[in-house]
């Protein structure tokens, strides 16, 4: 990793000999960023549990190594156009999911029952009375008098 730094640190060197001062701190800028940056971005927590297709969300979808932002969305939108996912190996049906990606990131999702738009039975039952809870009685103990803060 440090010979690629001083590779890039030469190379930037060379570049900025002939370059404005404006665009030498906007390109020693970037340089820095993505150096800095890379170790970070690199490594992607995957999620504790297999994420499923057909009830995630862009956020849970990005959990998974290999789904970035635009690849959440499209499968998004994927589920939306075409209803339900039956299996993992329907995301081949999207571009940029190869077999090879797919292969990766398989062990991570999962195809359950969608989430339905309807209530469940148990909503259509009629909620039993709830007996309100007894009030609280009166403490015996002496208040502090209004703006005391100790």
């Amino acid at each position: 990793m440090v010979i690629d730094i001083y590779k890039y640190w030469s190379y930037y060197l060379v570049a900025m000999a002939a370059q404005p001062l404006t665009a030498r701190c906007f390109l020693f800028s970037v340089l820095t960023l993505s150096v800095c940056l890379s170790p970070c971005l690199a490594n992607k927590k995957p999620p504790p549990a297999p994420v499923n297709l057909n009830t995630a969300t862009s956020e849970e979808l990005q959990l998974v190594p290999g789904i970035g932002p635009v690849t959440a969305e499209k499968i998004l939108q994927m589920r939306k156009s075409y209803g339900a996912f039956k299996s993992v190996d329907d995301l081949t049906a999207i571009r940029g999911i190869g077999p090879k990606r797919l292969e990766k990131m398989r062990k991570y999702l999962t195809v359950g029952k969608a989430s339905s738009q309807s209530k469940p039975a148990s909503a259509n039952k009629p909620a039993t009375p709830v007996k309100p809870a007894p009030a609280p009685k009166p403490s015996t103990a002496p208040e502090d008098p209004p703006g005391c803060f100790l």
